[in-house]
């Protein structure tokens, strides 16, 4: 309540200030903007009531749809991990407890098994494995001259893991559960269930399409676990411009306001980076005394076309990888091929609400009949690890096996289609494909 009252403080403090910045304001950001944070449908208020209660928390949404925003607005210092592709589901605990100042190295770790060691790195670590029944005690590393932790203590379940973080009285987080893969997904969520049975809730945050992900993926999960989706309705997304407008003393006109919620695609991030550009376009910077109005929506589509071309390297390096990817594959070039062109030339809402993989195999054997419907699914699988770089970033559209549909990921992608005139590497590889014969079978 108190961290509330400072920020609402703070936030009066900043709307008497002539000198504020747009960029204060609008924008997308890693932290919280207060001046422009909208509770949509009363989300804050549902997910504080759910924090209260013996259950796992799973927020979804878009990329940049507002997920981390929640968390940060309700949730209090929690142990905020990141997923990534190619790395275990078992970094998650290592990472967690790494914060408590306690050092996990997991031995084995599968469905029903985990073997790991534990020591402390500091004080604070020391004492929470002693709330545990593992004793450790202060030593000096002569050579280096810095304080260390006694030897590690072996342990032979997760019980001791839960134990640890639930003395340490935080939540943890978990962020962009997205990019682990399908097998670290399953093993999680049946560590899920043994970390419900310890007394341990977790926030699980990511991408995903299909509802109850995680039930689909452990039904013991049952009534143990409650999902929050995050959408948002034009009323909600105008309420974003009014907000921050009214902290800037800045008019935002109503033709100006449609085209820019327009071009969000019902996504929070989008708005808040367009804005952000409306008003650099529109020569506005800072907070007036006087109100300042926007009412050009030629200001608007010349920020479109900056954000364009802002994101013109994020997109073509997306469409390297994937046509990298669609290379290393001996005789698959075609079917990858013509399945990325199809999926580029799919309609906004279709990417939004998921096409299914049935749909797509329509459209691509139009383009070339040779294509069969099993081979289209197999490689649909591999879309996710086609993607992402070396560190397991860069995630733009997502494939369900549950759903078998293929849904938009960053939403980003609709803007630059829009206002983006860019050749897609596969078009050449179609080319390529069709002049050695079409080769189609997955490698």
């Amino acid at each position: 309540m108190l961290r509330a009252q400072n920020l609402s403080a703070d936030v009066s403090r900043e709307e008497g200030n002539t000198s504020m910045k747009t960029s204060q304001v609008f924008g997308i950001s890693p932290e919280l903007r207060e001046y422009s944070y909208v509770d949509r449908g009363n989300l804050d208020a549902a997910l504080a009531t759910y924090l209260d209660r013996t259950t796992h928390i799973a927020i979804r949404g878009p990329s940049k749809s507002g997920k981390s925003w929640l968390r940060q607005k309700v949730l209090h210092k929690p142990l905020t991990v990141q997923c990534r592709l190619r790395k275990p589901f078992t970094d998650i605990y290592v990472d967690a407890l790494s914060q408590l100042e306690v050092r996990l190295e997991v031995k084995e770790s599968r469905q029903g098994v985990f073997k790991a060691s534990l020591s402390a790195t500091g004080e604070g670590g020391a004492a929470l494995l002693a709330k545990v029944g593992i004793t450790a005690s202060m030593g000096r590393d002569t050579e280096k001259t810095t304080e260390t932790m006694s030897v590690g203590h072996d342990i032979n379940d997760l019980r001791f893991v839960a134990e640890i973080i639930k003395n340490s009285g935080r939540r943890l987080a978990i962020e962009d559960f997205h990019y682990m893969s399908t097998e670290d997904r399953r093993h999680f969520a049946f560590d899920l269930k043994t970390l419900w049975d310890y007394g341990v809730y977790a926030i699980i945050i990511g991408v995903w399409s299909e509802t109850n992900l995680l039930l689909h993926l452990n039904p013991d999960l049952t009534g143990r676990v409650h999902e929050i989706p995050i959408e948002w309705i034009e009323k909600d997304l105008e309420a974003i411009l009014h907000k921050g407008g009214d902290a800037l003393h800045i008019d935002f006109g109503p033709d100006v306001t449609t085209r820019l919620v327009s071009l969000a695609y019902s996504n929070a991030g989008l708005l808040q980076q367009l804005t952000l550009l409306t008003l650099d376009e529109a020569g506005i910077t800072e907070k007036k005394l006087l109100k300042q109005h926007v009412s050009n929506v030629e200001h608007v589509n010349g920020a479109g076309m900056a954000y364009a071309e802002q994101l013109n390297p994020v997109y073509q390096q997306f469409a390297k990888r994937v046509a990298a990817g669609i290379r290393t594959r001996q005789n698959a070039t075609g079917i990858y091929a013509h399945t990325m062109a199809v999926l580029m030339e799919t309609s906004d809402d279709d990417l939004i609400k998921g096409i299914h993989a049935r749909a797509i195999f329509e459209k691509a054997v139009k383009r070339q009949e040779r294509i069969q419907y099993s081979n289209l699914k197999a490689i649909l699988e591999k879309l996710q690890e086609l993607q992402v770089d070396e560190d397991g970033r860069g995630l733009i559209l997502g494939y369900s096996p549950a759903t078998e549909e293929v849904t938009v990921v960053d939403r980003q992608l609709l803007l630059y289609r829009g206002y983006a005139t860019v050749k897609w590497p596969w078009e050449d590889l179609v080319r390529e494909a069709d002049a050695a014969g079409g080769q189609l079978e997955v490698g």
